[in-house]
């Protein structure tokens, strides 16, 4: 766990000094990558230490803390009324920001001569916006419209997950309520799965096209720069990963309103869902040759100033 603290935050921060200090990346897709980076920072800086935390202080004094009896209800103060929340909402901010990259990259690719023109920094800017923003209501909303979901560290999962309060078994509306994270987030997934294809099958017919032809002047004005098929591509590969690491977090959703513990199971879901918050900086470094000399000249600045030399 310690270990993936410091890979999210080394991580992340380095998409966030690369995109940020770097003109080249003062895009539209730029800013939605660093939108995609802070995400996956606060998930390194307040979800994932506090299980560090419960899981030392198990070790160290053979007890687990006292709140992690308690859910949210039961108590005044409980850290999973902030840590759980936080996790829900970046994880819905992450799947935004995923099918926002996505529509912003079909653009590029099926209409390239209105990409200037359609995606601009200022909507992009408030699409971001937008999509936290409604995001973190959407976290928030089970405590809001339900007295019967509570949050409490569970001890399958470790981690702060929704629960029920007081009540032993699933009423209606809280179970109409939890379905709706399953939902929203297959429907935004389902359709950058969707709109990916979409991109790719016409970069699979431009490249075909480009074989049989030799000169196509006429054709490069309305036709993906390279640039963008290689973004696109990056984008399919952020989408079929994260699909990955969420489905199972899904399943063990919809099960857990049906009843079923899957304990052992609950374990492996959140920490997959967990680690893809490390996952982005490695697709940027191996899609996007711009990105990785950029990160490799931040992180070796000595062997550069001694390469100027030579």
């Amino acid at each position: 766990m310690v270990l993936l603290i410091f890979a999210i935050l080394f991580g992340n921060l380095v998409t966030l000094a690369v995109v940020l200090g770097t003109k080249h990346f003062h895009t539209p897709q730029g800013y939605l990558k660093a939108s995609l980076a802070v995400a996956d920072v606060a998930v390194g800086i307040f979800v994932v230490p506090l299980s560090v935390y419960a899981e030392v202080y198990l070790m160290v004094t053979d007890s687990a803390p006292e709140w992690t009896s308690y859910n949210s209800q039961s108590v005044s103060f409980h850290p999973c009324n902030i840590i759980g929340p936080i996790f829900a909402g970046c994880t819905l901010v992450s799947i935004t920001t995923i099918f926002l990259l996505t529509i912003e990259r079909s653009i590029a690719v099926l209409r390239p001569l209105h990409k200037d023109s359609v995606i601009t920094r200022k909507r992009t800017t408030i699409l971001i916006i937008l999509s936290w923003v409604g995001s973190f209501f959407l976290a928030v909303s089970p405590m809001v419209f339900s007295s019967e979901i509570a949050l409490e560290y569970n001890s399958c999962s470790r981690m702060c997950n929704y629960a029920l309060g007081t009540i032993g078994e699933f009423p209606s509306q809280a179970w109409n309520i939890l379905l709706l994270f399953p939902a929203f987030d297959f429907t935004l997934l389902g359709g950058t799965v969707v709109i990916n294809i979409i991109s790719l099958s016409s970069i699979r017919q431009h490249s075909r096209r480009r074989k049989h032809l030799a000169e196509t002047e006429c054709q490069s004005t309305n036709k993906p720069t390279f640039s963008d098929i290689k973004a696109a591509k990056t984008i399919g590969t952020l989408t079929v990963a994260f699909t990955a690491s969420f489905t199972p977090i899904a399943v063990f959703v919809v099960g857990n309103v049906l009843g079923n513990k899957w304990c052992n199971f609950s374990f492996f879901a959140f920490w997959i869902l967990a680690t893809n918050s490390c996952w982005n900086v490695i697709i940027y470094s191996v899609w996007d040759q711009k990105f990785r000399l950029r990160a490799h000249k931040l992180l070796m600045p000595f062997q550069r100033k001694d390469t100027t030399k030579t």
